[in-house]
């Protein structure tokens, strides 16, 4: 078997990289007796949202100033172990078409990939990172967090969250509708905060109906109000209505988003404050906000407590896999079995398609939801399955990795579409086919539901066949097992793949 790479203690630290819609973000830190330790933190304005067209589209120019800040990161962040690593991205790839294209050049010079988040998730890891600042006082919170693209509006008590939302709207998508000659007038700035307002409408009842005891903001659109507020004597702790208007007006004397002056906020922030500034007033004034404290957790500090908690005691994505067979009425012990065979497979292969042990858990994973489409109907239920991993909101799991979920359940039986693996990142791909190709056995092994015993078999790789060897005399006296692995060899043979039994 293939030994996997080792790894010095250096590398054993854990970083996450946030690919905001405004800033991209670094953090390398280490845990330190049950605590994060910061090591390193580095940020670098990259505006990749202003890069997007309106066909949503990102230019070139775009993606070259994202692909340039990741160089410089990947140089920090070489040697680490793999799975200690997390590289996030947020609003501006989840709206760009050729975000593909983007992936692919940023990877290779990071070393690391690329992970698309959907809005909730984000919302998730912002309000983790925000939980692990504040005082385990108790009591709902309000946390908000204004980016370039989303704002994620989040409550939760202590490291719980109870309602998750993003917004499509943000600093610099706001300044570049609102704002797109660069010139700020009373009536553009009306405008922007009016819609943001309507868009707010969208989660007003339901979350003054939940209530929260204290108002929370993250990220430097809200950094950037409390250090204005703070500097020019408009106020001395965190951010008011009062204080928020004299920002405001402060703010219109300015001709253009170039003049914005102000002192507290940082010249790389001065360009998009004028967005971002609109729908914090539109938040205040719709959830009727009395004060709000600045808190420095966020998405990558988030991000970096979750894989803490995936190499520890808690992986969120196991619990997201478990609501999923409670809602729609798995049947676990016929998914165990599944699981069982198919790990206990991919153990004795796993060396000679190089694949890392980590993969073992998207195996047991997809063999736990592999029947959930089930509770749509029998006729295509892996379709149906396929169909809510990709689209349902599952907490902890990437775009890439629900991607990954849906083709392993689409294909766990009938024919398999090789060409739908083209939906995954490149270096995904092979392994993939490896992951359906075992999935599929362990189903077919399955099959009879436990109304027999079903010897492990013993199986091997020969180039690219795979070899199976079940006991002597075994099939000859479980003729319709057989007979489905006969079935199964010459399903895979249709789609260029080879299947032995003996």
């Amino acid at each position: 078997m293939t030994e996997q790479p080792s790894y010095e203690p250096e590398s054993l630290r854990i970083a996450a990289v946030d690919l905001g819609s405004n800033s991209f973000h670094m953090m390398i830190a280490e845990e330190f007796q049950g605590e994060i330790r910061t090591l390193e933190k580095r940020g670098e304005k990259v505006q990749l949202a202003a890069g997007l067209d309106n066909q949503n589209y990102l230019s070139e120019d775009a993606i070259q100033r994202g692909v340039d800040c990741l160089a410089q990161f990947g140089q920090r962040l070489q040697g680490m172990n793999p799975d200690r690593v997390v590289v996030f991205a947020t609003n501006a790839l989840r709206a760009a078409r050729n975000r593909r294209a983007f992936i692919d050049r940023a990877e290779e010079v990071l070393g690391y990939p690329v992970e698309v988040i959907a809005g909730r998730e984000e919302a998730r890891l912002i309000y983790l990172g925000v939980a692990h600042t504040q005082a385990d006082d108790g009591g709902q919170r309000l946390v908000v967090d204004i980016g370039g693209g989303s704002t994620e509006f989040i409550i939760g008590e202590r490291f719980e969250a109870k309602a998750l939302e993003s917004l499509h709207m943000g600093c610099v998508s706001y300044t570049k509708r609102y704002f797109p000659d660069g010139k700020i007038t009373a009536k553009q700035f009306r405008q922007a905060v009016s819609a943001a307002k309507q868009e707010l409408l969208n989660i007003k009842a339901h979350y003054r109906h939940l209530g929260w005891q204290s108002e929370i903001g993250s990220s430097g659109t809200i950094r950037a109000v409390e250090q204005a507020i703070v500097s020019n004597g408009w106020g001395t702790d965190g951010i008011t209505p009062e204080a928020l208007k004299s920002v405001v007006d402060h703010c219109l004397l300015y001709d253009t988003v170039d003049d914005v002056d102000i002192e507290g906020v940082k010249p790389d922030r001065r360009q998009v404050f004028v967005g971002g500034l609109a729908i914090l007033v539109a938040v205040f004034e719709t959830l009727d906000l009395k004060h709000m404290r600045y808190s420095d957790g966020a998405l990558r500090e988030g991000a970096l407590w979750d894989l803490v908690g995936r190499s520890g005691h808690e992986d969120v994505r196991t619990r997201t896999i478990a609501s999923m067979q409670e809602r729609f009425y798995v049947d676990t012990a016929q998914a165990e079995r599944v699981e069982q065979t198919a790990l206990a497979l991919f153990q004795q292969i796993r060396g000679d398609i190089h694949a890392r042990a980590e993969l073992a858990q998207w195996l047991r994973w997809a063999a736990r939801v592999h029947e959930i489409g089930l509770s749509i109907a029998h006729s295509g239920f892996h379709k149906h399955g396929a169909y809510l991993l990709q689209h349902s909101d599952m907490l902890g799991f990437t775009r890439q990795g629900q991607m990954l979920l849906a083709i392993l359940v689409r294909n766990h039986r009938r024919k398999i579409h090789p060409e739908e693996l083209e939906l995954l990142p490149t270096r995904q791909q092979g392994i993939a086919l490896w992951l359906i190709r075992i999935l599929r056995l362990a189903t077919v092994l399955n099959h009879s539901r436990e109304a027999y015993d079903v010897p492990l078999p013993e199986v091997s790789i020969a180039q690219d066949t795979l070899c199976l060897a079940l006991p002597e005399g075994w099939l000859d006296n479980f003729p319709l097992t057989a007979q489905d692995l006969e079935e199964e060899a010459d399903l895979q043979k249709s789609a260029g793949l080879k299947v032995e039994f003996r």
